[in-house]
């Protein structure tokens, strides 16, 4: 996953509070980084998208993204 698909998933699932939560959230998955830090440090856009997907309690048939390709088993 891009950092612009992952753009793409935050907002096509959260809507327009998921900016938000990428600035906002503390993710115990991403050591308590935000997915805005995270990104910045370079921790991997997917693994930025499966934390706040565990946060947020995400089915996981949609944590692969609305409009982004399924994921490989």
């Amino acid at each position: 996953m891009r950092a612009s698909e992952l753009q793409v998933a935050v907002r096509e699932e959260f809507g327009a509070m998921g900016a938000v939560l990428l600035a906002d959230l503390a993710l115990e998955r991403l050591g308590g980084r935000t997915g805005t830090e995270a990104l910045r440090v370079g921790v991997p856009a997917r693994d930025v998208w499966a934390a706040l997907c565990e946060s947020q309690d995400v089915p996981a048939a949609r944590r692969h993204g609305r409009g982004l390709r399924d994921p490989i088993a």
